[in-house]
C-alpha cells in the first residue's frame, strides 16, 4: 500500500517534512499548497494556492500542515472533514481554543488520526533517558530543567510578520523554540500543580510577543522544575535538559545523554543523530516520527502522538 501525501504550506520548515516524505519509498507526494506558490522552489506535483480546493481535488491519504500556527485549526478541521489524516507541525494551535478545538475535532472523528510533531520525545537521548527513568534504577524524579538559549534577529520576524504577533503566533520564544524543551518538562515531570514564572522583551525589536521567559514549576508528585528560554542571545547555543534522580543526574547537552552519580563519576551514554547545516539544533526525528505515524495509518495503529497529548494542560 503506498500512502499518498500532500503538504500545506511550505515554509522552511516543510523542507524536513518533504525530504522525509521524499526518502520513503512507501509514500508518494502528490500535491502541495502555498499562497506564494509561485515564489517557492519547484516541486514535480500539483501545486495550489487554495488547500480547500486542494483537498476537493486531490485524492490523498495524509495531509502534512506547516502552516503559521493560527491557520493550525482551520486547516485541520478541512483535513478532518474529508476523511484525511494529518501530520500537524507544533504547536498544537496560537491559543487554548483552538487547541481545544483541534482535541475535540480528534475525539469526534476516531476514524481520522491527528499526529502533533513533537517529534524530540523520539530523539534517542530522550528515549534512553524515559528508560532510565522506567526503571526506577536511580529513583523517582525529584527536578527537571529545561534551558534554551538561541537567537534571532529582527530580520526573522520582519520577513515573516505572523511570527512577531500574538495574534497569529500565540506568543514568541515559548510557542516557537522552546516548544520541544517545555513539553519534555511536562513528558518526565508529569501533571503540574502551579507555576510561578515571567515573560520580558529584552529586545528592542518592538513586537508584542516575549523573546524571553522564565518559570519555577511544581509538580504534584513533588518534584521542581525551572524553565528558561531566551532568544536574545548572541548564538544558537546548545539547549540543556536536566533530569535530577534521587542517586543520579541525567543531563541532555549537545545532543549526548550524560549521568552523574552519587561519587560524580560522569558518563556519556548516547548521542542524538544530528541533521547537517546550520540547522542541526531542529534535531533529526522529524523523519522518525513521521514515517512512524505512515505505518500506524496503515495498520490503523494508536501509537503516535495525540492532539490531546499536545494540549495545553490547563482546565
Amino acid at each position: 500500500m503506498v500512502l499518498k501525501i500532500a503538504v500545506i504550506g511550505l515554509g522552511d520548515i516543510s523542507k524536513i517534512h518533504l525530504a522525509a516524505i521524499k526518502q520513503n519509498p512507501n509514500v508518494q507526494l502528490v500535491a502541495v499548497c502555498d499562497r506564494n506558490i509561485d515564489d517557492k522552489e519547484p516541486v514535480n506535483q500539483s501545486c495550489y494556492t487554495d488547500y480547500h480546493q486542494m483537498l476537493e481535488e486531490v485524492e490523498m491519504d495524509c495531509v502534512h500542515i506547516c502552516l503559521p500556527h493560527h491557520l493550525h485549526f482551520p486547516a485541520t478541521k478541512a483535513a478532518v472533514e474529508k476523511g484525511i489524516h494529518v501530520f500537524l507541525e507544533k504547536p498544537l494551535a496560537h491559543d487554548l481554543a483552538d487547541s481545544r478545538a483541534i482535541v475535540r475535532l480528534e475525539e469526534e472523528n476516531l476514524h481520522v488520526k491527528i499526529c502533533v510533531s513533537l517529534q524530540n520525545r523520539l530523539n534517542d537521548t530522550v528515549a534512553e533517558l524515559a528508560k532510565i527513568i522506567s526503571s526506577g534504577r536511580y529513583g523517582k524524579v525529584t527536578g527537571l530543567k529545561g534551558m534554551v538559549a538561541w537567537h534571532r534577529p529582527k530580520s526573522y520576524y520582519e520577513t515573516k510578520p505572523w511570527r512577531a504577533s500574538m495574534k497569529t503566533a500565540g506568543g514568541g520564544v515559548m510557542i516557537n523554540q522552546s516548544i520541544h524543551t517545555l513539553d519534555l518538562i511536562q513528558y518526565f515531570g508529569g501533571e503540574i500543580d502551579t507555576i510561578r514564572g515571567s515573560v520580558d522583551r529584552l529586545l528592542n525589536y518592538g513586537y508584542d510577543v516575549e523573546d524571553t521567559a522564565t518559570a519555577r514549576i511544581q509538580f504534584k508528585n513533588g518534584a521542581t522544575g525551572l524553565f528558561f528560554a531566551t532568544v536574545a542571545n548572541a548564538q544558537n547555543s546548545s539547549v540543556e535538559f536536566q533530569v535530577i534522580l534521587e542517586s543520579a543526574e541525567l543531563t541532555i547537552k549537545d545532543s549526548i545523554l550524560t549521568m552523574t552519580n552519587n561519587e560524580g563519576e560522569k558518563v556519556k551514554l548516547v548521542e542524538d543523530e544530528k541533521l547537517p547545516g546550520s540547522k542541526f539544533y531542529y534535531g533529526a526525528s522529524h523523519m522518525k516520527l513521521i514515517h512512524h505515524f505512515y505505518d500506524q495509518i496503515k495498520q490503523d495503529g494508536n501509537d503516535y502522538i495525540h492532539a490531546k497529548d499536545a494540549q495545553i494542560p490547563w482546565k
